[in-house]
């Protein structure tokens, strides 16, 4: 069993040890505190971009996963650790004295990958108090090193990524949030050769703001339109701009690089944390839907301003909505719903919305039910999307801050 008297000592030295260290380094630093605590064969496994895969850090060669396993997530149990966000014990083999465990490795919500671990029999809840702290160590630090090691960016892809695609991802902040009472995720396809599509979301005190935006084209020059425009957006909101406000300097940026050749449609909304009450502005993109109680779904209705960059001059119109406790708030490209199959039928509202609200019903967590919206997408348009496809989910708990992380 774990060492309880010396896993404080171990996650303290492990802490302290790891400020200097590298991605390469992680493995052997994480194994040797650890097994000094009764914690044995410990690994680290990273989830790839399309979270279909789990893939061993090893720290061997620049893609850091060199040597080491690669798990699928559906249909294994480091997998369901992965999508339930829950321990997973192995059944011990006859030639296995000790028990495997499977750990989550999760920042807030964001799942990061899995901790593999094997322990000696012992108090099963201390011991599971002890394997979710050194993962929630061990997610710490990797948040703290991946930003700056090519070997983690190649180690959590598993096809080469055009130059589009690089920018995007840089840009974006992270898939999954949780804080305030509410819940943030999403998902971007295609993952290697994204072009226009950005998502983009910040908490400011009691608001959560909210932005999707589709850069025309699907190419490089579509890549730098949607970063300008994002950075545009940022760079209002936190000079204290309106929705309204931000939007005409997002159209006025593009203008001034791109006259009007270059234009990106989105919808930017503010969402209030204390009551629920959401305003929001349209700029000739997609509706948002509201999925409602998991057995209905309301699309909100705003006129459309015009696409920003456009120069069409049409009013800008700020609309409001109020939010009711566990109300998820899709924006969405039109990729999504317009990925065709081999027949040419769209997936479709219908579905996009059925989904979501089946997967909801089936108590899985709202990362894992866009992990596997994103897949079913893919599967539609027989994994390869002619445009890109974002989508942006938003739950607001109200008082449930308590059932936000797992």
């Amino acid at each position: 069993m774990a060492n309880t008297s010396d896993t404080g000592g171990m996650l303290r030295r492990l802490l302290q040890a790891a400020h200097t260290v590298t991605l390469e380094d992680l493995p052997d630093l994480v194994a040797g505190h650890a097994g000094a605590a009764g914690l044995y064969d410990v690994a680290v496994f990273a989830v790839d971009i399309r979270e279909t895969l789990l893939r061993q850090i090893t720290g061997r060669g620049l893609d850091a996963a060199k040597g080491g396993e690669e798990i699928r997530i559906d249909g294994t149990l480091p997998g369901r650790a992965y999508q339930r966000v829950t321990l997973v014990a192995e059944t011990p083999y006859a030639t296995r004295s000790r028990r495997r465990w499977w750990v989550p490795v999760t920042d807030g919500v964001e799942r990061i990958g899995v901790l593999r671990a094997d322990t000696e029999d012992g108090d099963e809840e201390t011991v599971r108090r002890d394997l979710r702290d050194l993962a929630s160590l061990v997610a710490l630090v990797l948040l703290s090193k991946r930003s700056f090691s090519d070997s983690y960016a190649r180690l959590v892809r598993t096809e080469p990524m055009n130059v589009a695609a690089e920018m995007q991802w840089k840009l974006m902040p992270p898939p999954a949030f949780a804080g305030h009472d509410v819940t943030v995720g999403a998902a971007s396809e295609p993952a290697y050769e994204m072009g226009g599509d950005a998502f983009d979301y910040a908490v400011s005190g009691s608001t959560l703001h909210l932005s999707v935006l589709d850069a025309m084209g699907h190419d490089t020059t579509a890549g730098i339109t949607a970063n300008v425009a994002v950075a545009a957006c940022r760079n209002a909101r936190r000079q204290g701009a309106s929705l309204a406000e931000t939007s005409r300097a997002v159209e006025e940026v593009l203008v001034t690089h791109f006259g009007t050749s270059r234009y990106v449609t989105g919808v930017l909304a503010e969402l209030d944390l204390d009551t629920g009450h959401l305003t929001w502005i349209n700029r000739g993109h997609p509706l948002p839907l509201v999925v409602r109680g998991n057995r209905w779904t309301v699309e909100l209705t705003c006129p459309p301003a015009g696409p920003m960059g456009a120069s069409l001059g049409l009013p800008i119109v700020v609309s409001r909505h109020q939010l009711e406790p566990g109300d998820r708030l899709l924006l969405y490209t039109d990729g999504i719903v317009d990925a065709r199959d081999d027949e040419g039928r769209r997936f479709g509202h219908e579905r996009f919305t059925d989904f979501i609200v089946r997967h909801h019903s089936g108590r899985q967590t709202l990362h894992e039910t866009l992990r596997r919206l994103m897949h079913a997408v893919l599967d539609h348009h027989s994994g390869r999307l002619d445009d890109d496809a974002t989508v942006l989910l938003t739950e607001w708990r109200a008082g449930h801050q308590h059932r936000l992380t797992p």
